[in-house]
């Protein structure tokens, strides 16, 4: 069933990529540089992200990042065009407009387009530069003498796309609130660590500051790649892994990580919450945000999960929406607090258009 669904998607990818690629075709006038150029630009777009997963490893890093970010990017510029030129044949069809002077050898159709999708991505690109801050307060019911501060970030996909200059800006952005603690919510890693180790960031990670602790929990692409290797960058980098585990901090307050649901063995909430003192406030962190009635039947006082990016980009945010029962921000059910983030990093092309990067600054005290 795997195979039969990879083949879908292949097929899928490969008869988008031959209908925008058509339409640039039939747009561009009859230069032989320029159909030179598109079909060059058409292998390697096409190409690119494939030969980055599958053969990263093996070629030099500055390759393997050039390739990602080349081949990622363009699965997003292809939706764009797909919408642009699906919407331009809409209206050729209907006659409403006359629009066939611009969709056949056209400089001004063709360089209308190209204007338009660098606006897109520069807009978006700059949209993701700029991490949004979140405050969060969470008044609970239980007994708390002394608020709890909490920075809580989720997917953060470090590897060929996202480095150690990044990371350093992360790191002191969340250094900056001098948090109790720090919680990461899955996707730390993108898919290889070799990348990971090569540009040192397990040493900026390290540099994560907080009264008690780094803790995170994994998530799907974790698994994706290697997940004992995984494991034991977490372990280098001085963050504690909760799977399926729970921890006291500061006797206070309980914090509970579930593994991610790629690990169909792992435990019930039920069963992890069972032998916890339910006097005190229960935190969860479970990366993908399924069930989340599961939260108030267990006792949990707040929960913080990731995974969904918000979808990233729109018009894919309106799908993601329909997915989940929260596809992004707070929610309450019950006495549960739960808060689905966007994530702070990004998967692929690095832009974000109708969507936001954060960081979440929650402060958890007594209501």
């Amino acid at each position: 069933m795997r195979v039969f669904q990879i083949v879908v998607v292949l097929l899928v990818l490969l008869g988008l990529n031959y209908y925008v690629f058509y339409r640039l075709w039939r747009m561009m006038p009859a230069i032989l540089w320029g159909r030179v150029l598109l079909v060059a630009s058409a292998v390697v777009v096409i190409l690119s992200p494939f030969v980055a997963i599958f053969l990263g490893d093996h070629l030099p890093l500055a390759l393997a990042s050039l390739l990602h970010t080349v081949g990622t990017a363009w699965f997003i510029i292809l939706l764009y065009l797909m919408l642009i030129f699906l919407l331009l044949d809409g209206v050729r069809l209907s006659r409403l407009i006359p629009v066939e002077k611009i969709m056949y050898e056209s400089w001004l159709g063709f360089g209308a387009v190209l204007l338009l999708l660098v606006g897109l991505t520069t807009f978006g690109y700059l949209r993701y530069l700029d991490k949004e801050r979140v405050a969060l307060t969470v008044p609970i019911e239980k007994n708390m003498p002394q608020p709890l501060k909490i920075v809580a970030v989720s997917d953060l996909h470090l590897g060929y796309g996202i480095g150690n200059d990044e990371l350093e800006q992360w790191v002191a952005l969340i250094n900056a609130e001098q948090p109790d603690i720090v919680l990461i919510a899955g996707d730390v890693i993108d898919h290889s660590v070799r990348t990971l180790y090569q540009q040192g960031l397990s040493a900026s990670l390290k540099k994560l500051k907080s009264r008690y602790g780094v803790y995170a929990v994994l998530g799907n692409h974790e698994y994706i790649g290697n997940v004992q290797e995984s494991i034991e960058f977490f372990r280098r980098s001085g963050i504690t892994l909760l799977r399926d585990d729970s921890v006291l901090i500061d006797q206070r307050v309980s914090l509970v990580g579930r593994d991610d649901r790629m690990n169909k063995r792992r435990k019930s909430l039920e069963l992890l919450t069972a032998p916890l003192d339910h006097a005190k406030p229960i935190l969860l962190l479970d990366h993908q945000p399924y069930e989340l009635d599961q939260a108030p039947k267990n006792g949990v006082d707040f929960q913080f999960s990731g995974h969904t990016h918000q979808g990233q980009i729109w018009p894919v945010s309106l799908l993601v929406d329909r997915l989940y029962e929260q596809a992004y921000g707070y929610l309450r059910k019950e006495n549960s607090h739960i808060y689905v983030s966007s994530g702070l990093g990004i998967w692929g092309g690095k832009f974000r258009i109708g969507t936001r990067s954060e960081y979440v600054v929650i402060t958890l005290r007594q209501r």
